[in-house]
C-alpha cells in the first residue's frame, strides 16, 4: 500500500496524495473509536494531543508524536498496545506504532512492536495476533450484570456446531463488549488453529468496502469476508443509514449463515433500537441469541478493581481505596480501570502511598465529573417516562408530534446537560444529522420563551436529572 522506502508524512515527501488521505482517514476513525471507548474526558486529557507524523514503510511503522517526554512515556505505557491493535485493525500490514516526542528524538518508551507476520499487505491474519492478548475469558471478571453474555460468548467459542448463530452482544460504552469479542477470538483460534477468523469494527467494514469500490475490486473484499469461519463485527450501529454498506453487510451475513459459519455482532443498543438499519438485517441479527451486558453494579466494580490490582502487582492499593473507586466511579468499567491506572501511575511518579487521601487528591476532577455526569441514555429514559412514550421512539423515524416534540426536548437537554458534541448527540438519536439537533435545540429554546407548559416540562426534567 505504501511504497518507496521513505516515511509518508503530513507535510511532504509522500509518494502519493491518496496514501496520505488513507492514513488521515484511518487515524480519524481510530481517534473517534478511542474517544468513544475510553470516554471524552480521558481521551481529551491524554490522547487528543497525539499527532500523526506519518508511516515509515522501512519499518512498517506508524509514527505518532506528543508534545512532551512525560506524555509520550505515559501514553506509551498505557495505550501503546491499544493503538497498535487499532492501527492493525485498520491496516493489517502495520507492524508497530512508534510514539515520539514532538520536535525531539524518539522516546525510549516509544517502540511498541506488534507480533511479526508473514502475511501479505492485503491479507488479514486468522490467528490470535488480531486480538489483544489481555482480553481473554480468564481476564474477564464476571458478575450478575454480565454473566449471561459471558457464558453465551464462552459457549459460542467452543468446538462443534454452535447452539445458536449469530450471537448479538449489546451494552453501553465501556461495559465489556469488545473484551468478549477478543476473548471469543482467542478461544476459537486456540480450538481451531486452521480456522479463518476475522474481527473488524463496523467503521472498518465501511472503510474497506468503500476502498474496494473505489479500486473496482469488490470481489476481493467479498471473498475475504465470506471465506471467514468466524466473522466478528464491533459497533454495528455505525452502519445505520448507510444503504450501500447495509446491502453488502446483508449479503455477507446471508452467505456466512447459509454456510454454517459463525457470526458475532456487537452494538451499543438492542437490535430493536437500531433505527436506520434495514428490517431484513434486524431479522438476521435476532435469529440467534441476543445477550445484554448491564452496567456493572458495585460488587462487580469492586471485583474488577481487585483483579486489576492483582494483575498490575500493586499490592499497596488498599481495599479502602478500591471501595472508594468502586463507589464513586459508576459510569463504565473502562473509566473505572482508567482511574486505577492513573492512580498507580501518579503514585509511581511521585513515590507517594496509595491511600484514600491520595486518591481523593489525584482523582478529584474525575470524582466531581462522575457525580454530575448525566448520560444521553438517562435523558432519553426520563423524557420518555415524562411524556409517556416508549424510549425506542427516541431513535425511531416517526415524526408524529407526540413523538417528535419529546425527542426535541431530549436533544435540547442532551446539549445542555452533557459534554457531547452535536454529531455525537445525533448519533444517539438514531443516527440523525447534527443539523437536526441544532434545529431541535433552537425550537425548544424558542418554545420555552412562549409556551409555559414546555418551559415547565424542561425545568422539571432538569431538576430530576440533576437530582
Amino acid at each position: 500500500m505504501f511504497g518507496g522506502g521513505t516515511a509518508v508524512t503530513s507535510s511532504a515527501n509522500s509518494n502519493s496524495s491518496s496514501d496520505g488521505e488513507l492514513l488521515a482517514t484511518a487515524w480519524g476513525a481510530i481517534r473517534a473509536g478511542l474517544r468513544s471507548d475510553i470516554g471524552a474526558r480521558t481521551f481529551d486529557h491524554w490522547l487528543k494531543p497525539v499527532a500523526l507524523i506519518g508511516y515509515c514503510d522501512v519499518e512498517c511503522a506508524i509514527r505518532l508524536a506528543l508534545p512532551s517526554e512525560f506524555m509520550a512515556s505515559w501514553v506509551s505505557s498505557h495505550y501503546a498496545d491499544r493503538l497498535t491493535h487499532a492501527w492493525r485493525a485498520m491496516m493489517p500490514h502495520v507492524r508497530s506504532v512508534r510514539i515520539e516526542t514532538a520536535g525531539g528524538p524518539v522516546s525510549r518508551y516509544s517502540a511498541v512492536e506488534a507480533e511479526p507476520t508473514e502475511l501479505p499487505v492485503d491479507a488479514v491474519p486468522s490467528q490470535s495476533s488480531q486480538f489483544d492478548r489481555r482480553l481473554t475469558f480468564d481476564n474477564f471478571v464476571a458478575g450478575t450484570p454480565n454473566e449471561v453474555a459471558r457464558n453465551a460468548a464462552l459457549m459460542f467459542a467452543q468446538p462443534g456446531p454452535p447452539a445458536f448463530n449469530p450471537l448479538y452482544l449489546h451494552a453501553q460504552t465501556g461495559q465489556g463488549k469488545t473484551h468478549l469479542l477478543h476473548a471469543i477470538g482467542h478461544a476459537f483460534t486456540a480450538a481451531n488453529p486452521q480456522a479463518r477468523v476475522l474481527y473488524m469494527s463496523a467503521e472498518r467494514f465501511m472503510f474497506d468496502f468503500v476502498s474496494a469500490m473505489r479500486a473496482r475490486d469488490t470481489l476481493s473484499f467479498k471473498a475475504r469476508l465470506r471465506s471467514a469461519d468466524l466473522l466478528m463485527i464491533d459497533d454495528v450501529q455505525f452502519i445505520a443509514g448507510k444503504e450501500a454498506t447495509q446491502e453488502e453487510f446483508l449479503h455477507t451475513v446471508d452467505e456466512l449463515m447459509s454456510g454454517g459459519r459463525r457470526l458475532v455482532i456487537s452494538a451499543d443498543r438492542a437490535p430493536q433500537s437500531l433505527d436506520g438499519v434495514e428490517g431484513r438485517i434486524l431479522s438476521r441479527l435476532t435469529q440467534g441469541l441476543v445477550a445484554d451486558i448491564a452496567p456493572a453494579d458495585f460488587a462487580l466494580r469492586r471485583a474488577i478493581l481487585t483483579r486489576k490490582v492483582e494483575v498490575l502487582g500493586h499490592t499497596n492499593v488498599s481495599p479502602a481505596v478500591i471501595e472508594l473507586l468502586a463507589s464513586r466511579i459508576v459510569s463504565n468499567v473502562r473509566e473505572l480501570e482508567g482511574a486505577l491506572n492513573r492512580l498507580v501511575a501518579y503514585a509511581q511518579l511521585s513515590t507517594r502511598v496509595v491511600d484514600e487521601a491520595f486518591a481523593e487528591d489525584v482523582l478529584a476532577e474525575m470524582f466531581r465529573a462522575s457525580r454530575r455526569r448525566i448520560t444521553i441514555d438517562e435523558i432519553q429514559r426520563r423524557v420518555s417516562e415524562h411524556y409517556k412514550i416508549r424510549q425506542a421512539e427516541m431513535v425511531s423515524a416517526r415524526r408524529a408530534r407526540e413523538v417528535a416534540r419529546p425527542r426535541q426536548v431530549a436533544m435540547y437537554l442532551a446539549k445542555q446537560l452533557t459534554p457531547r458534541s452535536l454529531p455525537e448527540i445525533g448519533r444517539k438519536f438514531g443516527g440523525r444529522d447534527h443539523t437536526t439537533v441544532i434545529h431541535a435545540v433552537r425550537q425548544i429554546e424558542r418554545l420555552r420563551g412562549c409556551d409555559t407548559d414546555i418551559d415547565s416540562d424542561v425545568r422539571s426534567l432538569i431538576r430530576q436529572l440533576e437530582g
